[in-house]
Formats: C-alpha cells, sequence, structure tokens
C-alpha cells in the first residue's frame, strides 16, 4: 500500500526534482504528504506532514521566478565596479571601452555580444530570420510580451482579414454535357449518338 501512495507523490516531486529526493516523500493513508526530514530537527522530529494543496505551496514558494537573476555578486563582480571589466570574460563593465565593428573580437567577446536572435538559433537550432513559408529573410522590429498588446494586434489582423474580398478560383470554366447529334436525319430521336 505505501509505493502505491510513493508512486502517486512521485509525480509531484518529478515536478521539482532539485528541490526534494522522491524517497523521502510519501503519501500517508489519512491523505496527508509526509516528508521525512534529511537531518532530524533539535527537538527529534523525523518527518513533517503537510496537507497536499500546502505542501505544493511550500514546493511552489522554492521554485525561482523566472528571468530573475538568482546570483548576487559583490566587490569586483558587483555589475557596477569600476574593475568588472578587468576580471570578467566578456569585459563588460563600468568605464569599459567598447569595441568598435571593425575590430577583430576573441571568442569570449563574439560570445558575450550574441544577440538572443543568435542564441536561439545556437541552442535551439531556431531561425527567426527565415520565413517558414517561402525562405525569404525576416527582420525582427518588435518583441512584444504585452498580452494585451498581443491580442489587440492579432484583433486587427483578423478584422483586416476579412475586409479583403477572397480571389475568385482560378478554374476553368464548367464544361456542358455532351451534345446529342442525330445519326440519320429525320429519323425518330431515339437514334441519336452520344459524341
Amino acid at each position: 500500500m505505501k509505493d502505491i501512495k510513493r508512486t502517486s507523490v512521485s509525480g509531484c516531486v518529478g515536478i521539482f526534482p532539485a528541490l526534494l529526493s522522491p524517497h523521502r516523500v510519501y503519501l500517508s493513508p489519512t491523505g496527508k504528504v509526509v516528508y521525512t526530514l534529511k537531518t532530524p530537527y533539535r527537538d527529534g522530529t523525523t518527518q513533517v506532514a503537510f496537507e497536499p494543496v500546502d505542501f505544493i505551496a511550500r514546493l511552489a514558494a522554492l521554485a525561482p521566478k523566472p528571468r530573475v537573476n538568482l546570483t548576487r555578486y559583490h566587490g569586483v563582480l558587483a555589475p557596477n565596479h569600476r574593475w568588472r571589466g578587468e576580471v570578467t570574460p566578456a569585459k563588460r563593465g563600468k568605464d569599459v571601452k567598447r569595441i568598435s565593428n571593425d575590430e577583430v573580437r576573441s571568442t569570449v567577446e563574439h560570445h558575450a555580444a550574441m544577440t538572443w536572435v543568435q542564441r536561439l538559433k545556437q541552442v535551439f537550432n531556431i531561425d527567426i530570420e527565415v520565413c517558414s513559408r517561402c525562405g525569404g529573410s525576416l527582420k525582427v522590429i518588435a518583441c512584444i510580451e504585452d498580452q494585451d498588446v498581443i491580442d489587440r494586434i492579432l484583433a486587427h489582423l483578423r478584422e483586416k482579414e476579412q475586409d479583403i474580398a477572397p480571389l475568385p478560383l482560378l478554374t476553368p470554366p464548367p464544361r456542358a454535357p455532351p451534345e446529342a447529334l442525330p445519326l440519320f436525319a429525320g429519323k425518330d430521336s431515339s437514334s441519336t449518338a452520344i459524341i
């Protein structure tokens, strides 16, 4: 019975693999999530029980927010330190002379200067500068992340698409059924041939 309960909780553990071990979490017969501590508390507590929703909330609090730096640098590695450009491989920092486009860059400097379009191509093999339909070249003119703005633009494009009258299909005119020609002149219509 305990193995069945352990596998039902392991799906949750799979979401946060770096945060906790699947061998320390199981679902008790009362429906609570029991977490076995790595080292016991000072009072001797070795396990902690949570309601499933509370357990998920605590796990979600441990997960980092997207696109937020987790590492803070101090001293010469701080973003605004005057010596940062001298100690970092990318040579970025306060009071650092920028390299002009004419000068040859080292691989480290070139890597630091990659755009996000180039990084998408290198990491995920996604080339957003080439049209998927015709193969022509595209240019990124804006990166819009606000959902309201995206919805307004798409609604406008749909309206514009509906206003344009569809082009007539380029098909040949319909053919008439074959004509019935009389075989013999003056005979009844039963002796006709279809061509």
